[in-house]
């Protein structure tokens, strides 16, 4: 079987999930090819639209959560969305490229390339099962307007919200949203830490702010280091917000128990190092920490659907979210001395996440193309 995955460079969680499923393809003697297919319209156009999302949410978080409530309402009441009719622009370039490879499946972690499909099958244009795969615990504006033959939605409490806003429930199937089988697999906490040259005695915190460096970093950081107890190391994951990382390495040069980090193909292994992780709630970040199985909590979301993966979490006891970052630092702090109440996460975590969503895709596929 050889499949196509279509990714789109608005935050990384797209391709992470896209390169879980690449993973498991292979891993089944499948062949996956994936890109961000608005390369093919020319490496400025991806670079563009990646940039105005990055720029907004980084510097502009409030307008991402106007326009993306605005989205929530529209699509309510609109037939199609101009989201649709821009990204249909996107089928003369990705026509030819799929008359001349030939593909038995579909799978797709964003919505620009689900719309771009679903205008060509609208056009007669014959095509492969195309799976959609939702990437948060929460139904995003537009997917229903789509035309998928199956949608992967992260949990069977979406499935329902999904049907209301007019996804048909036969194709809705909850396996989980896919992260690589690196996450799931057991390591030892003391190899890890050694292998990334960690205090193999210290209390680890891991801070994360997703691929693109957003959130409290560092004020979440100043708020650790003015309340740092004997022993604790706070390893800070910048991504690749390089202007974030030279700021906080030029300020925290002198403090050994600062670990700056950029962007990183290593987090599993930062995940296995760690005792606790902060994490602004992304789906794919949340994910990867629910199935490595680690306390965590849940910095100050991008407002839209990073607010409804938080509740999620939160309601499931998955994760901790205080609102403030001085709650943040002192009530993660709480809950890492209580090892009752950090056993009760890890097992709500593995109750409520799956590990294995790449594999059970994988056989999803292989019924629609066999």
């Amino acid at each position: 079987m050889k499949v196509l995955i279509l990714s789109c460079k608005t935050g990384g969680g797209h391709d992470a999930a896209g390169f879980a499923m690449k993973e498991a393809l292979e891993a089944h003697g499948h062949e996956a090819v994936m890109f961000d297919y608005l390369t093919l319209a020319g490496q400025k156009v991806s670079d563009t639209v990646g940039g105005v999302y990055v720029n907004t949410v980084k510097k502009m978080p409030h307008v991402f959560g106007a326009v993306y409530q605005i989205g929530m309402a529209a699509s309510r009441i609109m037939r199609k969305s101009p989201v649709y009719y821009v990204n249909a622009k996107m089928s003369k370039y990705l026509g030819p490229y799929l008359e001349e490879e030939k593909f038995d499946g579909i799978l797709m972690p964003h919505l620009y390339p689900s719309e771009t499909l679903t205008y060509m099958k609208r056009q007669g244009t014959e095509l492969p099962p195309m799976i959609a795969v939702m990437t948060d615990y929460t139904c995003i504006p537009f997917w229903e307007e789509t035309r998928c033959d199956a949608y992967i939605v992260a949990h069977e409490e979406m499935v329902k919200a999904c049907v209301k806003r007019g996804i048909p429930e036969e194709k809705l199937i909850p396996a989980g949203i896919p992260v690589s089988s690196r996450f799931s697999r057991k390591a030892d906490k003391k190899k890890a830490r050694e292998y990334l040259h960690l205090p193999v005695d210290a209390t680890v915190y891991l801070v994360i702010g997703g691929s693109m460096g957003a959130g409290d970093l560092e004020k979440l950081t100043g708020q650790f280091l003015k309340t740092r107890q004997e022993g604790e190391v706070f390893v800070v994951v910048c991504g690749n917000n390089k202007k974030m990382f030279q700021k906080m390495k030029k300020k925290y040069k002198e403090q050994e128990c600062i670990v700056l980090v950029g962007q990183t193909r290593q987090m599993e292994v930062y995940m296995k190092a760690c005792d606790m992780v902060y994490t602004k709630p992304g789906g794919l970040t949340s994910t990867e920490a629910a199935v490595s199985q680690i306390p965590m909590v849940h910095t100050a979301p991008i407002p839209g659907c990073e607010s409804a993966n938080r509740r999620f979490f939160v309601r499931h006891g998955m994760s901790i979210a205080p609102r403030t970052v001085e709650a943040q630092v002192e009530q993660g702090r709480a809950l890492l001395q209580n090892p009752e109440k950090v056993e009760a996460m890890k097992k709500a975590q593995k109750e409520t996440v799956s590990g294995n969503s790449g594999e059970e895709i994988v056989r999803i596929l292989e019924k629609l193309t066999f």
